[in-house]
């Protein structure tokens, strides 16, 4: 029996404001597309953190057995500085500063992209189709919009009438808002604009002379509205209504309100069940922003070649750290926090080793069956990791006292037990274990050496000597353990 039939996952839907049961549309099988990066600069930690939620519902869906189709874009069409309808094109504005053609600035940072969620071990989505490649498809989800009576062209370029659509729709129903508090809002247009109200926003706009990238259209030679490349593939690859719309809280106005009306103006119903947002991500208690400073990037962590950290970080370290906090909570990154992590990182996968050397026992005086449930029920809440983390480290405390012999687990409950961590662990939070190279085997080398060395002098009753080396090895960070077995150490 597929898993997901033993489970009841519940999912907080954006567009009600409440947590509902997750039911897809077709049974053991999930349509969910989440809004992929603007391929002009490096990707940035937010970026990456947002990502990462959505890494860990698609590994929490597919462990569930659900076959999913999670569709990525990469909007490689630069849309407006911004995102309004004026302006400068963010890939062109790039591509004239660097003095490099568009295509090369989106593939550049289309590579940068990749390198970054492969470092911090993201599972690649099923599809991930740009928006270049999608432009005669976004033309014929105008030419449907216009047909309706709700798009408009004007001088070129084609609007969607917010007004009017609002006449049989809700535009606003996502955000909370309401189009007469938004109209009241906007400043008066003074016919310095083609647009018909304030609200209206871009579906095709003409291209001015200078203007880098262009495509031939039945309105003018131009380029599609930033909206309008996640309806059309969306819409292609997972049909007018799917299951999961995911994307940064900051979409969720105008880019997500957009797309309904966009999808709703064309075929008159909702075109997805459940909205999800993650939340964003602050350092050392504000915003990350270039133009002030106060910005990392994923690499530099990697690296420790930044203003903000005391020394370099793992990829799985960086990625248990923001897996501490749900992914609807404001994260607040900063060198203290993520120091530790780390401890408790090396922790749970020195546990896991551990747990590679547990026997079975005729009896067992743990509940496995409970706590493996409350791992499922923490995930099923939501996708509530921090919850999930608890748990496991539930199951570290359970490894140790196995370890010393003061619990047991017979052959049936070690497996299952064994499983459940290494399924939640490497599957589903997308952990991995830190290689070793030749300096760490070296260091272990040494240090068992001391280790026999202390023995020696316990064994001659030379306590002094003894106490000595201990003490100098909990000064260079190496804590040691003694235990039935011998002596272990643990690098802190």
């Amino acid at each position: 029996m597929s898993l997901y039939k033993s489970q009841t996952l519940k999912i907080y839907n954006s567009l009600s404001g409440e947590k509902e049961t997750f039911v897809p549309i077709n049974e053991g099988n999930v349509g969910m597309y989440v809004c992929g990066p603007t391929v002009y600069s490096n990707v940035h930690l937010g970026n990456v953190r947002t990502f990462m939620s959505f890494d860990v519902i698609f590994r929490y869906l597919l462990h569930l057995d659900y076959k999913v189709r999670y569709v990525r874009n990469i909007t490689d069409v630069g849309h407006i500085v911004d995102d309004v309808d004026e302006g400068e094109d963010k890939i062109a504005k790039k591509a004239r500063l660097e003095q490099l053609e568009p295509m090369e600035v989106v593939q550049r940072y289309t590579v940068d992209f990749h390198d970054i969620l492969n470092a911090f071990n993201f599972l690649p989505p099923s599809i991930e189709p740009t928006a270049t490649g999608h432009i005669i498809e976004q033309i014929e989800v105008i030419k449907a919009i216009i047909d309706k009576g709700i798009g408009y062209e004007a001088n070129g370029s084609v609007y969607f009438d917010v007004v009017k659509f609002n006449e049989n729709h809700h535009y606003g129903v996502l955000s909370g808002r309401n189009i007469e508090d938004m109209l009241a809002n906007t400043r008066d247009l003074d016919g310095q604009s083609d647009k018909r109200n304030p609200q209206d926003f871009a579906l095709w706009k003409r291209a001015e002379p200078q203007h880098i990238m262009r495509w031939p259209s039945p309105w003018s030679d131009g380029f599609p509205g930033w909206h309008l490349e996640c309806t059309a593939m969306s819409t292609k690859y997972l049909g007018t209504h799917f299951d999961i719309h995911g994307g940064g809280m900051d979409l969720k106005f105008p880019h997500h309100e957009c797309e309904i009306a966009q999808n709703e103006a064309c075929t008159g119903h909702t075109p997805v069940n459940y909205w999800m947002h993650a939340n964003m991500l602050t350092l050392n208690g504000k915003k990350m922003a270039k133009s002030t400073g106060n910005n990392i990037l994923p690499g530099e962590i990697l690296t420790g070649d930044n203003a903000f950290l005391s020394k370099a970080f793992s990829a799985s370290v960086a990625r248990f750290f923001m897996l501490q906090a749900h992914y609807r909570s404001i994260l607040d990154f900063s060198d203290e926090a993520i120091i530790a992590a780390e401890k408790g990182y090396k922790r749970l996968m020195e546990a896991m080793e551990s747990l590679k050397e547990i026997t079975a026992n005729a009896t067992s005086s743990i509940d496995i069956a409970t706590w493996k449930q409350l791992c499922y029920d923490s995930m099923n809440d939501d996708f509530n990791t921090p919850i999930l983390i608890a748990q496991l480290f539930e199951g570290v405390r359970f490894i140790n006292l196995l370890k010393d012999e003061k619990e047991t687990l017979n052959a049936a409950d070690l497996k299952s037990f064994t499983t459940t961590m290494q399924a939640f662990v490497f599957d589903v939070l997308g952990l991995e274990e830190e290689k070793t190279n030749g300096n760490t085997e070296k260091l272990e080398g040494v240090v068992n050496m001391l280790i026999d060395m202390r023995k020696q002098a316990r064994d001659d009753k030379n306590f002094a000597l003894s106490d000595q080396i201990r003490d100098q090895l909990i000064a260079l960070g190496i804590q040691l353990k003694d235990g039935k077995e011998g002596t272990s150490f643990s690098i802190q």
